[in-house]
């Protein structure tokens, strides 16, 4: 009998060293990676997002030599790159004579169906195995729900904070209440300085060098000596470590606050380091809980649980919807918005501060944190009419962490209440008057936020207002909106008629805002 020859693919987003794959070292297995022209075009990405995955592709198939793994590590000129997975796995296949194909289960629905198919062509044997980097299966949130018509968060996130006893005293909660969001929803004091982000400085100079010999199409900017996201697990734990110390102190306090002065705030910034799976989300959260414990007079209980509730609760939440949900849900548009993006979307050109600094800040470091996509950018496509599939390709390209299974479902689900309310018990959109109480835009935008209609008039204001109007039909009786329309059917119709006018001239000129 033949000696088995396993040819494995490590894709870009499996970074994980913790995996059993590299527990022992097998002469008789190859890994592979590849950094190929199917994954750099099937959207627009920012140039940090591609240079930061081959950036920490290289260093990953490095440390794996390093420990005497056999691997293929195809660079994006190399002459016999082929430019998609399957034409290489074949080319090494046949070159090399594997009799044994491996890959891990992608994240995306996009390359699991491409794998999937592509297995039942080879005449090799072939097996997939399990990333072993989330806190819950494809199908768990499904079996969770199965039989109900709401797929409440909350109730998932109580759920997974039994399975895997995550601040809990027997059955019930740490402190006997399960979410703090209410105490963590506040604004940045005017002079309040905050702590300094870490930030590295890896030289990717070779690797941008190498994407410009290319046609690949990047939008926003680099400084090439300095990449200031992580690129290794070594870095990846120092960021874990640098957020534990310096950020979750105020993390949940300040978490939905936004001001100009500042990129970074008290983020973790973990998130390309979690999506990559430099680092597994378990880790990072009993880090978070051990130095809690360590500190609990300096590090409030509310800080600690709104920072868990968003990698136990939110992040596996979407993973969860994404695999019940999808292929459909990636065309689902509940509105049936038809408009373009802005083109200001691509420069930050915009006389409105809170999307200009919003945009300008996503394209010098590839990210911004929640409340600037859901309230600020993804709030004003909302609001503008835009059709799902153009929000999608922009934040799909544009921030460093989005891959399609949490991008899609933040984007489309949540924030643009295309789903009709799967994700969102309501749709996520507001006036200027929210967009005020949670940051410092307002006072230095050549827009007036207390004005509805007229010269300098805050576009959010008649926007919203119109929004609600033009959807009366679908969201008149959601009784989290209900209210709202109360209020616009008690308005003078003089004061409805000059919103609504107001709208449409912005709306017309949406592109001079």
């Amino acid at each position: 009998m033949p000696t088995k020859k396993i040819l494995r693919l490590i894709l870009g987003d499996q970074l994980n060293s913790q995996h059993s794959w590299f527990k022992t070292l097998d002469n008789t297995i190859t890994y592979v990676l590849m950094e190929i022209r199917s994954e750099t075009d099937y959207a627009t990405h920012h140039i940090q997002k591609i240079v930061g995955f081959f950036a920490a592709m290289q260093n990953f198939a490095q440390d794996l030599k390093e420990k005497n793994h056999n691997v293929v590590y195809i660079s994006l000129n190399d002459k016999f790159n082929k430019q998609s997975f399957d034409k290489n796995i074949i080319q090494l296949i046949n070159d090399n004579k594997f009799n044994c194909f491996e890959y891990q289960l992608p994240d995306e629905y996009r390359l699991n169906e491409y794998l999937l198919n592509f297995c039942k062509t080879l005449t090799i044997e072939y097996k997939s195995y399990d990333s072993e980097h989330f806190l819950s299966t494809r199908e768990e949130l499904g079996d969770f729900f199965k039989g109900k018509k709401m797929f409440l968060m909350e109730s998932f996130y109580r759920y997974m904070r039994k399975k895997h006893h995550v601040l809990m005293q027997g059955n019930e909660p740490f402190t006997g209440q399960w979410n703090y969001d209410k105490d963590n929803r506040k604004k940045l004091p005017a002079n309040h300085k905050c702590t300094a982000p870490i930030v590295f400085e890896n030289d990717v100079t070779i690797i941008l060098n190498e994407i410009k010999k290319t046609s690949v199409k990047t939008i926003g900017n680099i400084n090439a000596k300095q990449f200031v996201w992580p690129i290794n697990r070594m870095q990846s734990l120092q960021l874990v470590t640098f957020f534990i110390e310096e950020c979750l102190p105020l993390f949940g306090t300040y978490e939905d606050a936004m001001t100009p002065n500042e990129w970074s705030l008290y983020h973790s910034r973990l998130s390309f380091s979690l999506n990559t799976k430099m680092v597994s989300p378990i880790e990072v959260i009993n880090a978070a809980i051990s130095e809690w414990q360590k500190r609990p007079d300096e590090i409030s209980y509310n800080q600690l649980e709104g920072f868990v509730r968003q990698i136990l609760g939110w992040r596996e939440y979407m993973r969860g919807i994404y695999w019940l949900k999808m292929p459909e849900f990636a065309s689902m548009n509940y509105f049936r918005h038809i408009e373009k993006l802005p083109q200001w979307y691509w420069t930050g050109e915009t006389k409105m501060k809170c999307l200009s600094h919003s945009i300008k800040q996503s394209l010098e470091f590839a990210y911004a944190h929640h409340i600037q996509r859901l309230m600020i950018t993804g709030n004003f496509a909302l609001l503008a009419g835009v059709h799902p599939d153009e929000v999608d390709k922009w934040y799909l390209g544009i921030y460093i962490d989005a891959l399609d299974w949490v991008e899609i479902t933040n984007t489309r689900g949540m924030s643009q209440f295309a789903d009709g309310g799967i994700i969102g018990s309501k749709p996520y959109v507001s006036s200027a008057a929210y967009i005020d109480k949670m940051s410092h835009y307002c006072g230095s935008c050549y827009y007036k936020k207390a004005i509805k209609t007229g010269e300098k008039a805050c576009p959010f204001n008649s926007l919203y207002w119109n929004f609600y109007d033009k959807h009366e039909n679908k969201l008149a009786k959601n009784p989290r909106i209900g209210m709202m329309y109360n209020v616009w059917k008690r308005m003078e119709p003089k004061a409805k008629a000059d919103l609504l006018q107001q709208a449409e001239f912005y709306l017309k000129n949406i592109n001079s805002l």
